[in-house]
């Protein structure tokens, strides 16, 4: 069994050695622990750094691409590196290295898919009143969105199986907390939470600048994910309520009409049958877009059958000195290091 605790990073020179040395190096269960850094186009020594302390594994973007993709090429990295279980963890020494024992434990229980560090969000003292009220309701609301119960959504600290890694797929360029727990909810993976301590704060947050930035973000994720991978529900929610309204004023129209006031009120009329067809479209819309996620469906799980026959057919690690990776979004490859 290989463990391979990920740390994305962008100019951590100065926490990620605290970070390193907090971590384990030994679990039972496990037979290998190995330290992976994704460098996110960082601007100091954080590759030097990483390299000084021995970490194994060293994946380098060509420039800042955000946490999101950072946690996805962390993934991919450590799947073809041999990762039963992977564990992702902040490079600013936030969370209790010690932790990661409990965290991995369901997983090699066959408990859990996913397991998710809970930080309290509600009694954290270094939250504001404000962060922890909003940290409260988004966790609510990712729960309702997802299926599943859902204490603390935008904790970084967790691990995952092989087979749910092979499986995630992030789509955002913000954050993979809020999405990949709906996707997992929506693949009826076993999502677990377990309690963890955080250490004292050693930099502000680099993902969220003010509230305003964090609401708008966040909120943006949530909706596109939830109509992503539930959009039958969320469209004919939306035109349910609409036509619910258009008949409403349809029967108020009528109850005027046949009292002999039917002429004063071909407002209600005009109304009434504007919100019934743009109801209906809705629907309709929600019918339509529950078919392209069926077809989403399919390519995700062939998607799926890819990486795992690509990982079954990877290269020896001597082989597997510097991969370069073409993205889309990339003006340029970007450098990926595996050191044995």
């Amino acid at each position: 069994m290989k463990l391979i605790i990920q740390i994305p990073c962008y100019n951590e020179e100065k926490t990620l050695p605290q970070t390193v040395r907090d971590l384990p190096t030994q679990i039972e269960g496990v037979d290998e622990i190995e330290l992976l850094v994704i460098d996110d186009g960082s601007k100091d020594r954080t590759v030097e750094v990483a390299r000084s302390l021995g970490v194994q594994h060293i994946v380098c973007h060509g420039r800042n691409r955000k946490l999101a993709a950072a946690f996805i090429t962390g993934l991919e990295a450590a799947l073809r590196a041999g990762a039963d279980i992977i564990v992702n963890t902040d490079a600013d020494n936030q969370y209790r290295g010690k932790d990661i024992v409990q965290l991995v434990k369901p997983i090699l229980d066959g408990q859990a898919d996913i397991v998710v560090g809970d930080r309290g969000v509600t009694t954290v003292a270094e939250f504001s009143l404000i962060k922890r009220r909003l940290q409260q309701l988004g966790s609510w609301v990712v729960a309702w969105a997802a299926g599943v119960s859902i204490p603390d959504a935008t904790s970084g600290f967790r691990a995952l199986s092989r087979e749910a890694a092979l499986r995630t797929i992030i789509s955002g360029q913000y954050s993979y907390t809020l999405e990949s727990l709906i996707q997992a909810g929506a693949r009826r993976m076993a999502v677990e939470y377990v309690p963890i301590h955080i250490n004292p704060k050693t930099r502000s947050s680099r993902l969220m600048r003010n509230i305003p930035e964090y609401i708008l973000y966040s909120t943006a994720t949530i909706l596109r994910s939830y109509t992503m991978y539930r959009p039958m529900r969320i469209f004919f929610l939306i035109g349910g309520l609409m036509l619910a309204t258009g008949i409403a004023l349809g029967m108020r129209f009528l109850y005027f009409y046949f009292g002999g006031f039917g002429s004063g009120h071909v407002q209600s009329l005009i109304l009434t049958s504007i919100l019934l067809i743009a109801g209906l479209q809705v629907c309709l819309i929600g019918v339509v877009t529950d078919l392209i996620g069926f077809n989403r469906k399919i390519l995700e799980e062939t998607l799926y059958r890819v990486r795992k026959l690509e990982l079954e057919r990877q290269m020896t690690g001597s082989d597997l000195g510097a991969i370069l990776i073409n993205d889309e979004n990339s003006t340029q490859g970007d450098r990926v290091f595996l050191d044995s």
